[in-house]
């Protein structure tokens, strides 16, 4: 996991999520988003992790669920992005490969 200036990385034994914005983190015992007192703190948690499930639902959300039940939740919904694309995905984590743009 990186943390760019403005957006966040998340590598994964070979494959690259950029993200542009910035997820919310849901727990069990509640959620937190970017800025809110133990926001990086939970997000930093899950260095390490596997994730055990993802969803993309065009235009609406990208869900990871990682194997502690901890959910990344980024909106892709026009009104929340700060840029065209909310991210980027490569699946070899080198974008000279391929991109995919979301």
């Amino acid at each position: 996991m990186e943390f760019v200036q403005d957006f966040l990385q998340l590598r994964f034994e070979g494959p690259l999520l950029t993200l542009f914005t910035w997820p919310d983190v849901f727990r069990e015992e509640g959620s937190y988003a970017y800025g809110e007192p133990e926001f990086r703190n939970w997000l930093c948690a899950l260095i390490g992790e596997s994730v055990t499930e993802a969803t993309l639902e065009e235009g609406v959300a990208l869900e990871i669920q990682f194997e502690s039940g901890v959910i990344l939740r980024a909106s892709l919904r026009e009104e929340d992005l700060d840029s065209p694309e909310a991210g980027q995905y490569a699946p070899s984590g080198d974008p000279e490969d391929g991109l995919y743009e979301f």
